[in-house]
């Protein structure tokens, strides 16, 4: 079994519900955006969308306190140095990260609203451009 397989077998075993009842203590809103400017190409357009998504969901003060734990164990998650799978790993780094913000996300979509997702975008635009070819059109704001 070489790495790689090793690798994607730790994915496999990634519980997202453990690791965010895990991992909301680890987050910190500066660490956060250190995160995200950091690997944010890496990441990707679509996990830092849905990574800002759940930030500013959070901040909206209308989100249930039961919905912010479960942004702040996701986001928590990500920020964590020491997850399944190491970030500085290519190509498989941050998809334990991955797949912890999109579960995070399936569990508070109701939560997000429009303004939320502009003051998404418009960050994510700022980085990356207008470029939204990953993102589910349904998570983006109307035009």
């Amino acid at each position: 079994m070489n790495k790689q397989d090793i690798q994607e077998n730790l994915l496999k075993k990634v519980d997202p519900q453990e690791q965010i009842e895990s991992s909301h203590e680890h987050y910190d809103e500066e660490k956060f955006w250190n995160k995200i400017v950091k690997y944010g190409k890496k990441a990707g357009e679509k996990t830092v969308y849905t990574s800002l998504l759940l930030y500013f969901t959070a901040q909206n003060p209308a989100v249930p306190t039961s919905a912010k734990l479960t942004i702040a164990g996701a986001l928590g998650y990500l920020i964590f140095p020491a997850d399944i799978l190491p970030d500085f790993i290519p190509v498989v780094g941050l998809a334990d990260d991955a797949s912890v913000i999109a579960y995070a996300l399936y569990q508070v979509i109701s939560h997000i609203d429009e303004p939320t997702k502009k003051l998404a975008y418009e960050k994510m635009k700022s980085w990356f451009g207008p470029t939204d070819n990953n993102i589910d059109d349904l998570m983006l704001p109307k035009k």
